[in-house]
């Protein structure tokens, strides 16, 4: 190799030394890194088409295979030109949030406008539900002022009573017509709030999100306010590579990157979920959801930018809900999302269809996205064994020395100026592995719905371990196919007599390309095997003081150190002969809860003395609990399940990640391709069956005597958490 085609990759690499964390987050950096690459890419892109593209010809069997890899690398350069003009614009909507805040509170509640919350439902179990029903009934905002209503299109019982004992509306229908879309529609009909505030089954509202973000419906411009996707699991790829404290979601980059870029352009959109409309908005376009296509979500964005209205988007962590929890989920979600996009290229109501749309805004909402990922990975995993095996080049007249010079330091700038934009939030390896991930599967899905973009049926994600499948045993299949082929292809090559590319001064980048492949392949295939839940209820680091209560009156401090709906896990430093038995009863009280009764399981000891014991709930399930309850029962059931529920899932009780950088995590990875499954301690998991066990009488009493505090606690409790909300959002 010469040394001259090292001095683009040099140059690069000394650029990226210089601007490292420096000047994130200014203005003039953000255009200069775009300018640079934008050199950097057009100088590739010469090379790519007149050295490597032009000279094969079309009509060939080399010429048909070289311009179809070049197609499918346009489309994904157009997608990537129009990511970072995105990150051009990005947006910061918190300082206007604080502003609306701040006027919102101090106006009287009669003044205020009226909400409906549309919790839209088909067939989430109850465990599901009931957190979203409380997280929606416990918002802060005038009770007049707020209607709660479950849209059941299961049309169940069960969840009727459910949402009348937890204090909401419940609305079904005759059918299921028009799906999602065609639910909250029927619901629009029969309510009149001018605005309603759309939550799917498993998002969890904060009690602030509406004081966060009904403010901005003051600009009369501003048809929808739409806040990002959280969630307080692990999605697929965190949970199969034991990684979930290590690297955020996959989601993480599309709403905290892509989402505040289009909200500078005005084009952000709804997303199913966690959206307030302005029904004065919808009017104008029917008083109805666009069914046309099954992302009614960014069809309604698109109908209602035709009548002048902006979707505002605001990145504030205000609502969690449940990721897939396992890879069939994970690719039910994905698949329907990809279907929808597409779908809306072939609408009137979509993109290239009828006025009120300028040419940018046009390009923003095709969807570039899932096209270019379904045919641009699976192409990059297949590329290799077929030149290997076959013989037949991806591109003609390249060298290493000119893939070494072109290529490769556009691969680096790119990657390098979107780590520039989203620090921590764009992992490489990450995002190759979650990419041939999607393509994989969701090829035939793109194919099919380009050919008959409609007739497609819906199907809801599973929510709530509803996914039975943990293992993509086709896409496992595909990666270890291709890693064999691969592996194969290299071996052949290596053998003089036997080889079978004739051009030996490329196989340092073959065999580099293909071991990278079989890296991402292996990934890919560990990420497709989904371990499985260990617990029915997602635990949460929560440190704060707890006191334990055994009968006769003895008690103990304590400090939890994570707590569910079933149990926790608390640190105690007590006389030893205080220790109850296992299975005996104890009464946790617990800030905001009140005395919550519990079983003790087991304890054991930490490396410094202390004593960590597992408590078991002794709480009913979702469905167990009772209908009704008289008036000012302390112990009962329901009402310290409620408290926990808001304690544990509406005062942004996010997942925390370790502060770790991108090399750390990429090393993490590859570790995980080959590392063990990390046994899990045995946890208290209450459940149905401690639901059943009768709480003493003592523990009862103790209960009683401890409500009356409990209101000014859980005032307390919220102050602490809004004052340090502020301190947060000031540093």
């Amino acid at each position: 190799m010469q040394a001259e085609s090292l001095v683009p990759l040099l140059l690069i690499t000394a650029a990226i030394l210089l601007f490292g964390n420096r000047w994130q987050n200014s203005h003039w950096a953000d255009r200069l890194v775009v300018a640079g690459l934008a050199v950097v890419i057009l100088r590739y892109l010469e090379w790519r088409l007149f050295e490597t593209v032009l000279p094969a010809g079309v009509f060939s069997v080399t010429g048909l295979f070289v311009w179809s890899v070049f197609i499918v690398e346009m489309l994904a350069w157009l997608d990537t030109a129009v990511l970072y003009a995105y990150m051009l614009r990005r947006t910061n909507r918190t300082p206007e949030a604080d502003l609306h805040e701040a006027r919102l509170r101090a106006m009287p509640a009669a003044d205020l406008p009226e909400v409906d919350v549309f919790i839209a439902t088909y067939n989430e179990p109850a465990e599901v539900l009931e957190k979203t029903i409380v997280g929606a009934v416990e918002l802060d905002w005038p009770q007049a002022k707020l209607n709660v209503w479950v849209l059941d299109d299961g049309r169940r019982g069960w969840l009727q009573r459910m949402s009348e004992r937890l204090g909401a509306g419940y609305l079904t229908r005759a059918d299921n017509a028009h799906a999602k879309a065609g639910n909250i529609n029927a619901a629009v009909a029969r309510t009149s709030a001018p605005f309603f505030l759309v939550l799917d089954a498993d998002f969890i509202p904060q009690r602030n999100f509406l004081y966060r973000a009904m403010g901005f419906f003051a600009d009369p411009e501003i048809g929808i306010v739409q806040i990002p996707h959280n969630f307080f699991n692990p999605d697929p790829m965190q949970a199969s590579l034991n990684m979930s404290k290590v690297m955020p979601d996959d989601q993480r980059f599309f709403f905290e990157a892509i989402m505040p870029g289009r909200d500078g352009y005005d084009c952000a959109f709804c997303c199913g979920s966690n959206g307030i409309v302005r029904r004065s908005a919808l009017e104008e376009i029917g008083n109805k959801l666009p069914s046309g296509s099954i992302t009614e979500d960014m069809l309604l964005t698109l109908a209602l930018k035709r009548k002048g209205y902006v979707t505002r988007y605001l990145d504030e962590r205000l609502a969690f809900g449940l990721a897939p929890e396992n890879i069939n989920a994970f690719f039910i979600q994905r698949a329907r999302w990809a279907r929808g996009a597409i779908q809306i290229m072939f609408l009137r109501e979509g993109p290239f269809g009828g006025p009120g749309l300028k040419w940018h805004e046009r390009l923003f909402f095709l969807p570039f996205h899932w096209i270019t990922q379904s045919f641009g990975q699976t192409l990059a995993m297949v590329t290799p064994a077929v030149f290997l095996l076959t013989g037949v080049p991806p591109l003609v007249n390249s060298s290493a020395d000119t893939v070494m010079s072109y290529q490769i330091p556009a691969i680096v700038a790119a990657i390098a100026a979107v780590r520039h934009f989203a620090p921590g939030k764009y992992h490489p390896l990450a995002t190759m592995a979650h990419g041939v991930l999607q393509a994989f599967r969701l090829l035939p899905v793109v194919v099919a719905t380009l050919l008959k973009p409609h007739g497609h049926a819906f199907k809801v994600t599973p929510k709530g371990g509803e996914g039975t499948e943990i293992q993509d045993t086709a896409t496992v299949a595909i990666c270890l196919l291709l890693c064999g082929l691969m592996t194969a292809g290299l071996a052949i090559n290596s053998s003089y007599n036997h080889q079978i590319i004739a051009f030996s001064h490329l196989m340092p980048v073959v065999t580099f390309w293909s071991i990278v492949n079989m890296i991402v392949l292996l990934l890919v295939a560990k990420i497709a095997i989904t371990p499985p839940l260990l617990r029915s209820e997602e635990r949460f680091e929560l440190h704060e003081p707890v006191v334990l209560h055994r009968e006769g009156g003895a008690q103990a401090p304590g400090a939890s150190h994570d707590m569910s709906l079933n149990g926790m896990q608390v640190e105690l430093q007590p006389d030893p002969a205080w220790l109850p038995e296992a299975g005996e009863w104890i009464g946790v009280e617990i800030a905001g809860a009140g005395v919550v009764p519990a079983q003790f399981r087991r304890v054991f000891q930490e490396t410094n003395g202390s004593l960590r014991a597992g408590l078991s709930f002794a709480l009913p399930a979702a469905q167990e609990l009772p209908e009704a309850r008289q008036e000012h029962v302390a112990a009962d059931a329901a009402l310290v399940r409620r408290r926990l529920i808001r304690k544990l899932f509406t005062m942004d009780r996010v997942r925390k990640f370790e502060d770790q950088d991108g090399w750390q995590i990429g090393f993490a990875m590859l570790q995980s391709i080959v590392a063990r499954e990390k046994s899990v301690p045995a946890v208290p998991q209450g459940g149905r069956s401690a639901a059943r066990a009768e709480v003493p009488d003592w523990l009862r009493a103790l209960q009683v005597q401890t409500e009356p505090a409990l209101d000014d606690e859980w005032r307390a409790v919220l102050q602490a958490q809004e004052a340090g909300r502020k301190d947060s959002s000031a540093a």
